[in-house]
């Protein structure tokens, strides 16, 4: 007779151990290391006291052609163009997806308006819920403006009851919410706890794959951002999905992390509003300042995220410090590259910032990850420290290197086309950038731009 074992897991980052400690040393998480009970498989299989016993032998595979023989399935659009581009031109079937973010940003909203629109459109949708009762779904419902689509409201955790209904009532989408709220009964272990979480998700994955049809789950995220549970859950789904928001601000960002469908780091951008959330067909009006008035210390930015051209305006403020050790504070962006910026200024271009607090902040509530902002973050730096305002309509991308050269960076000419879409006249760009619609100036070296800001003091 198979007994049930007793192992240890970290509660944040699925780590076993076979005894007790306080601290994980694969995460380094106090106190997360929780006793749990798994299940020994019956004697002769794979996971039993049998071993690799030959009482059932695996079937051949059949292999087929890289090539393939059929058609490409096409993609299943929502309806609402910022989610479709997020997931890469639609919902792949036999998808699934994790989408996680705050408490309160609006993952559910989303999913229900996501879910209404699959509905309208021809689509057998089901929604459960493990989290809020169908009167509760209904109430969002009717304050979305979406309480007539045919969507299927269920409310339930237990995986073998919604399993079973699924594989009856067959449906094209599934969302789950949330994935932290379902329990296996075949599991000793309570709901939300690493075991319960990867054992859950496997097998709705392995539904998805298998029946074609579309998986959406919401997973919680923990203190630090990441989506609770263990980190396996991630490498089993096709695309993870955060959902972002600024404290204080209406709008949302859908960022892509990874996506087998699509491009990674691809956003979609949204609009809280008092009917739910609305697209936001021009995010860069969002990020760009709408004074007309030009101050020193901005600088705006011709980004890329995914494959999105996105323009955000990037602002500085440099001030005599009397501190021993100047202040360095920054909002949007990796605080580590700005003090190498810094560096790379003061022994490059001969500029002083060791005397001087240095903070930099990208507007909006955007975060920038991309190199190409180097040469932005620097225009502004040295617009603040000049107390000299750039010259309105222009746009400034480029990668700075140690030595003070600016590298090129790519899809050059996306941002050139954004940047003239929405009335730029011209750019600071790498040497070797081209545009017909923009007047360029080429930034070979850092002092190039040093040269450029102060020109317009």
């Amino acid at each position: 007779m198979a007994r049930n074992s007793e192992t240890y897991i970290c509660q944040s980052c699925g780590a076993v151990y076979a005894k007790w400690a306080g601290r994980c040393e694969a995460c380094g998480e106090w106190n997360a290391i929780q006793q749990e009970l798994t299940e020994a498989g019956p004697p002769g299989s794979l996971t039993g006291s049998g071993g690799a016993g030959a009482k059932s032998r695996g079937k051949r595979l059949e292999f087929t052609p890289l090539s393939g023989g059929g058609e490409a399935v096409p993609r299943i659009l929502t309806g609402n163009a910022e989610f479709d581009r997020a997931c890469g031109g639609g919902l792949a079937h036999g998808s699934a997806l994790l989408i996680g973010g705050d408490p309160g940003v609006g993952k559910s909203t989303l999913l229900l308006q996501i879910a209404a629109g699959l509905a309208e459109g021809g689509q057998r949708i089901a929604y459960i819920s493990g989290e809020e009762s169908p009167s509760q779904i209904r109430m969002r419902a009717e304050r979305l403006g979406v309480e007539k689509a045919p969507v299927h409201l269920a409310s339930a955790t237990s995986l073998r009851d919604i399993l079973a209904t699924l594989k009856s009532e067959r449906p094209d989408a599934v969302i789950i919410d949330s994935i932290q709220t379902l329990w296996s009964d075949t599991l000793p272990a309570a709901p939300g706890t690493v075991t319960q979480v990867r054992a859950c998700a496997h097998e709705l994955v392995r539904f998805a794959k298998s029946s074609g049809a579309v998986v959406l789950l919401v997973g919680h995220v923990t203190k630090d951002g990441q989506i609770a549970g263990p980190r396996v859950v991630e490498h089993m789904v096709d695309a993870v999905m955060y959902f972002e928001s600024e404290q204080g601000r209406d709008f949302r960002i859908l960022r892509a992390v990874k996506n087998r469908f699509g491009a990674a780091h691809e956003i979609g951008v949204f609009e809280m509003t008092s009917k739910g959330l609305a697209e936001v067909a021009n995010p860069s009006e969002l990020f760009l300042s709408t004074n007309e008035e030009p101050a020193s210390g901005a600088a705006v930015f011709a980004g890329i995220e995914g494959t999105r051209p996105v323009l955000v305006e990037i602002q500085a403020l440099v001030s005599p410090s009397s501190l021993a050790s100047p202040r360095r504070a920054v909002v949007g962006w990796d605080s580590a590259r700005l003090s190498m910026l810094l560096a790379v200024l003061d022994t490059r271009a001969g500029l002083d910032f060791g005397r001087h607090d240095v903070f930099l902040n990208v507007a909006g509530g955007l975060r920038i990850a991309e190199p190409a902002a180097d040469l932005a973050a620097a225009a502004a730096l040295c617009s603040s420290l000049f107390d000299a305002p750039l010259a309105p309509g222009r746009v400034v991308f480029g990668e700075v290197a140690l030595s003070g050269a600016v590298r090129p960076v790519n899809q050059t000419e996306a941002r050139l086309k954004e940047a003239k879409k929405l009335g730029f006249m011209g750019a600071l760009a790498p040497s070797g950038a081209s545009s017909d619609a923009l007047q360029l100036t080429q930034a070979a070296k850092l002092s190039d731009l040093v040269a450029w800001v102060r020109d317009q003091a």
